[in-house]
């Protein structure tokens, strides 16, 4: 049974390899004459087409627009306020010991739509310098790249922390730039998310500490009444829910993170 098998999966390695060598001679082939019929002439003409040298760069740039797509969460997490809340909305879990709750899809849905309001007037400026012109023709291509990124740069400047952006300024070995328009994106985008995940800590430890109160005098009470079979996370988690709660918790920490980008 094993030869056996072994003989079909070299057989099956075999005809691909076969097919990936011949695929180029395929796409020259010229349809049937009853394609017509079958309604796959059009599949013969689009693949004779796409691998002329006019085509290639249009078919290159739809690549790239699928590309772009599959990335677009990490652009977004990278570029915007998401990052900083999702963060803090995590360590807020973890301190609070709830587990899963609340799950990952509150939490996330939160987060977008504290960063939807957040860029709001970013995009909005992006909207209207650069989408709604191009799509009038009233710019270039160029010309809306550029006005795309100014809203999205200038934020990231108003967030990134100097010492991070000359930090790797540095190790990107380019000349010390000028003005803020000799900052290459790239260097921004990375300077920005490292200054952002230090505010996120910084203000990921604030919150730890009242619910390590909460857990130190439970683990205390509970020690010197000799119940120390008894886990300390389950008497101290009704106590940091009720806290969180009579503090108005939700408004404090999503009015500060919000006010925390303005």
């Amino acid at each position: 049974m094993k030869r056996v098998n072994k003989t079909y999966m070299r057989a099956a390695l075999l005809g691909l390899a076969v097919l990936l060598l011949a695929a180029p001679a395929f796409a020259q082939i010229p349809p049937p004459e009853d394609s017509d019929a079958l309604g796959v002439s059009s599949i013969f003409t689009r693949a004779n087409e796409a691998i002329e040298p006019q085509n290639i760069s249009s078919t290159m740039a739809i690549f790239l627009l699928l590309t772009v797509l599959t990335i677009a969460p990490s652009i977004l997490v990278m570029t915007t306020s998401f990052f900083r809340i999702i963060v803090v909305l995590g360590f807020l879990r973890q301190a609070m010991a709830t587990q899963q709750s609340p799950p990952n899809q509150v939490l996330i849905g939160l987060a977008l739509i504290l960063t939807y309001f957040i860029m709001a007037p970013t995009y909005q400026e992006v909207y209207d310098t650069a989408s709604a012109p191009y799509r009038d023709g009233e710019i270039e291509l160029e010309e809306a790249k550029i006005n795309t990124m100014k809203p999205i740069r200038e934020f990231m400047f108003q967030q990134v922390r100097p010492k991070d952006l000359a930090s790797f300024i540095e190790i990107a070995r380019i000349e010390r730039p000028e003005t803020k328009e000799d900052v290459p994106t790239h260097v921004l985008t990375i300077a920005f998310s490292m200054s952002e995940l230090r505010k996120a800590f910084q203000i990921g430890f604030i919150i730890y500490i009242p619910f390590l109160i909460i857990d130190m005098v439970v683990a205390s009470t509970l020690m010197s009444m000799g119940m120390m079979m008894l886990p300390p996370v389950f008497v101290s988690l009704p106590f940091k829910i009720i806290m969180f709660v009579l503090a108005d918790g939700w408004y404090l920490l999503i009015h500060e993170l919000v006010a925390s980008f303005n």
